[in-house]
């Protein structure tokens, strides 16, 4: 999953170099952080937050088929 976000995010942005995301494990649930640079922030949320949610519903996808849930938490 840390993979996937990070290649869609890498594709989106002007600073791929300064894309990190981490993965945080828990019992049920997985929590994907994304982070960016401050002028990167609008590409990756996008108008009225489409690339966010579109990136999620992505998320949950892979998510589902492995039978686990993910979070996306994207961090300033």
């Amino acid at each position: 999953m840390k993979e996937l976000i990070l290649f869609i995010a890498k594709s989106l942005v002007d600073n791929p170099e300064q894309v990190v995301v981490q993965e945080v494990e828990g019992e049920k649930t997985t929590v994907v952080e994304l982070r960016v640079a401050p002028e990167d922030m609008g590409k990756v949320i996008g108008r009225e937050g489409k690339t966010a949610r579109a990136m999620r519903t992505i998320l949950n996808a892979n998510a589902m088929k492995m039978k686990k849930r993910a979070v996306l938490e994207i961090l300033e």
